[in-house]
């Protein structure tokens, strides 16, 4: 990947040759739907739009059927731990595999083995096992497929799109998954009372044959080279880590989302802030709105990522974004306001939506084709891991200081510690495409 002055004049010129004319006025700041017009792109973009909505009904259902079983919101903790040992060797091994094999037809395998899980979690429930142990085992497996499954999803986009259509195409599906994130847990609280749980497994399950489908009409997506006589084993994840120590600019991406996640990452306080902070406002409603903040930022920042196309300094874009999360989550921590608390946590999506758009293109751009697959298996562990680690810090240290000097307090360290890495680390502020 060439980084250099000449590198965005490459660019701007295949975006000119491609006919078309320069967006003016507010269009320039409206997403850029460029990706679209490529419809390998678009058939795994529309199959993310039903997908992602019937994710969260079951991301909803276990955690539910779990509590009614057990009355006991440790066991919905613990359950949330059993699928991260497999969503983390998988995810690693996964990427590896993705390196090496057609994705199109990894992707086949795994939603089929996703559609097949969420077909048991309707099963289970419909005949009424009541079985914690059994939603714990199949929450694992489902986690297992799930991470076999990014990373080739992920890898993929840079073979359907070109270059410098990248984080418009991020922008794109991350806008999609986080609007589902809020769409889904609403949806579920509507279908609960009127069809019951063991339908929103099933839900799912169909929504699920619909990305098959699309996954299905995709060209095939085989190794380039010789990476196909190789086998997808410890020796190909060692080496992906290898990579990663090698290119600067790929360890600071994940250092600096580390940073942002671990330290500044406050959901495990938002049911202490609204008991305790904001208990005028409804513990109810105040639960709700801190929660919907985040996921609503990131769906504002995808709406007007329009200009993201246009931005060759994609270091500085991430080193920006992640000060703007910091400091939006400070102020959610200093402010008693509940309004202006989630106003700070919107601001903060939109701060992570360009973090998540910038950090997916350099990871794809920066990367080289074998090597994508382990790289976005990479990222799914740090994106995964990061905000469960910032429950038990934060979790820790709301107990000890009180939530609001905790939230406040991540927000400074990662301000803090951005900014030193930006300064001391002159690779990611010196990326560009």
């Amino acid at each position: 990947m060439n980084t250099n002055e000449s590198s965005g004049a490459s660019s701007v010129t295949v975006s000119q040759a491609g006919g078309r004319p320069p967006r003016r006025g507010w269009r320039r700041w409206a997403m850029d739907t460029r990706p679209l017009r490529h419809p390998a792109y678009r058939r795994l973009w529309s199959s993310t739009i039903v997908t992602t909505v019937g994710s969260q009904l079951t991301a909803v259902a276990v955690p539910k059927q779990i509590y009614d079983i057990t009355h006991s919101s440790a066991w919905v903790g613990y359950a949330s731990l059993a699928g991260l040992l497999p969503l983390v060797v998988f995810a690693l091994w996964g990427g590896a595999v993705a390196d090496t094999m057609d994705r199109r037809k990894l992707l086949l395998v795994t939603n089929i083995g996703i559609a097949v899980t969420s077909l048991l979690f309707w099963a289970q429930a419909v005949t009424g096992l009541h079985s914690v142990v059994v939603l714990m085992v199949l929450f694992g497996v489902q986690q297992a497929f799930f991470g076999l499954n990014s990373p080739a999803r992920s890898a993929s986009i840079a073979r359907l799109v070109p270059a410098e259509e990248l984080p418009a195409a991020n922008a794109l599906g991350s806008t999609v998954n986080q609007a589902g994130l809020v769409a889904g847990p609403l949806l579920a609280g509507v279908l609960i009372p009127v069809i019951g749980l063991p339908e929103l497994y099933l839900i799912d399950a169909v929504a699920l044959c619909v990305t098959v489908w699309a996954v299905f009409q995709l060209p095939a997506l085989p190794p380039l080279g010789m990476q196909s006589t190789r086998r997808a084993g410890i020796r190909e994840v060692a080496a992906g880590f290898r990579y990663v120590s090698g290119h600067k600019v790929l360890l600071l991406s994940f250092l600096v989302d580390i940073i942002a996640m671990v330290a500044g990452m406050p959901r495990a306080l938002f049911p202490q802030l609204a008991n305790q902070t904001y208990a005028t406002y409804g513990v109810g409603l105040a639960l709700g709105v801190l929660f919907a903040g985040i996921p609503v930022g990131t769906v504002i920042g995808g709406l007007f990522s329009g200009t993201f196309s246009r931005v060759r300094r994609h270091g500085w874009m991430v080193i920006g974004a992640v000060v703007g999360w910091g400091v939006a989550i400070t102020g959610a921590g200093l402010s008693r306001n509940l309004w202006v608390t989630v106003a700070f946590l919107v601001g903060a999506g939109v701060a992570d939506m360009v973090s998540i758009v910038f950090r997916e293109a350099i990871l794809l751009s920066a990367a080289t084709d074998e090597m994508r697959g382990r790289m976005q298996g990479v990222f799914t562990v740090v994106v995964a891991g990061g905000p469960r680690l910032a429950d038990v810090l934060h979790g820790t240290t709301g107990s000890v200081f009180g939530p609001r000097a905790a939230v406040a307090g991540g927000g400074v360290l990662v301000v803090v510690m951005t900014l030193a890495l930006a300064v001391t680390a002159p690779a990611l502020r010196r990326y560009r495409i």
